[in-house]
């Protein structure tokens, strides 16, 4: 059984191992010394301990390190996800081939560019996360995943109602994709608490997989 930790120095949530219970550890994050609450302890409050008192004249006190409790995904779980992209590129390439020569309405793709970005979100959140914090579940993940979803996929649509010329070049996009990139790193950066360079990370990977299903689609990329 796993007992979740909140730092009191850097607010870093965390859990480790119930055979640590009552004993004094450095965070992993920022090295502060916390007391680890028992299990059968109720509203408990992590406090910093007192000094601990060295065993010996000039010797530094000792602490215990903790280790994190590592949730592994199951082969079940990496064949759903591998099933699910198989089906999804099928989609894509039928979906072109239904309209072609024509290119599908506008509120397709922005519909497909939301049902795609629901698994591309929370599988990039679960990929590069901060390990160091407790990671987010349940409702609070759920509700967290719709809306960096809907930004992202409400930027597709956005993209969608420029004129077709002023996006025909590669080099157009120097001037434009910032103002496309920034509200996406930033959905990012506030749903899940990323650095900005995880939330970069997160957004450039929705950006790569839904360009990557437009060409199947015969859609431009970009």
């Amino acid at each position: 059984m796993a007992i979740n930790v909140v730092c009191p120095g850097c607010r870093s949530r965390f859990a480790v191992s119930e055979k640590f219970a009552g004993k004094t550890g450095p965070c992993p994050k920022c090295k502060q010394p916390i007391v680890i609450p028992t299990p059968a302890a109720k509203d408990v409050v992590v406090h910093e301990p007192e000094p601990a008192q060295p065993t010996a004249p000039g010797a530094a006190p000792v602490t215990i390190p903790f280790r994190r409790v590592e949730t592994r995904v199951s082969g079940l779980t990496w064949t759903l996800i591998v099933a699910g992209a198989v089906v999804t590129m099928v989609v894509a390439w039928a979906t072109g081939r239904a309209w072609s020569p024509a290119t599908p309405p506008d509120w397709i793709l922005a519909a497909g560019g939301f049902l795609v970005a629901i698994p591309c979100v929370a599988l990039g959140y679960a990929a590069i996360r901060d390990r160091e914090l407790e990671a987010y579940q349940g409702r609070s993940l759920a509700l967290r995943v719709l809306i960096c979803s809907a930004v992202y996929a409400a930027l597709w649509l956005a993209k969608g109602v420029l004129p077709a010329e002023s996006t025909a070049e590669m080099w157009q996009w120097l001037y434009l994709g910032p103002l496309f990139a920034f509200p996406g790193v930033l959905a990012a950066y506030a749903a899940f608490d990323f650095d900005w360079g995880p939330a970069s990370v997160h957004f450039s990977l929705y950006v790569i997989v839904t360009a990557f299903l437009r060409w199947l689609a015969g859609v431009p990329p970009l």
